[in-house]
């Protein structure tokens, strides 16, 4: 199978809103996806972040920066403000090149995001 463009989704949460918990999480969230995956740096296109309106403390793009990944294109935007959605929380959006078919791909949800999207295979 020739390489095509492929996305993973992931999330996590925060217990607090602070730098040091952004980043804790958000690295964590990132190398279970491409651990799980068998995905390298190079195969990474980009990757989109959300977080919603109670992360204030820092860009979740800056934790990707911090653990190499600053030469790939990241981009942070705001989650949609849904009533009883996951409070803290912080969803990815990864681009990928990939010669796996999209069943062999594993979402990841971590800590308070767990259960958003278990139709998705982990």
């Amino acid at each position: 199978m020739p390489p095509a463009v492929r996305a993973l989704r992931g999330a996590t949460t925060v217990d607090v809103d602070t730098r040091e918990q952004v980043y804790e999480r958000v690295q964590a969230l990132l190398r279970e996806l491409l651990a799980r995956n068998g995905v390298d740096h190079e195969d990474i296109i980009s990757i989109l972040f959300t977080a919603t309106d109670d992360i204030r403390s820092v860009f979740p793009a800056a934790a990707a920066r911090a653990i190499g990944l600053g030469d790939v294109p990241l981009l942070c935007a705001r989650e949609l403000s849904i009533e009883d959605g996951t409070p803290l929380c912080i969803r990815v959006l990864m681009h990928l090149s990939t010669e796996r078919p999209r069943s062999e791909l594993h979402h990841v949800y971590l800590e308070g995001a767990k259960g958003l999207r278990d139709d998705l295979p982990s």
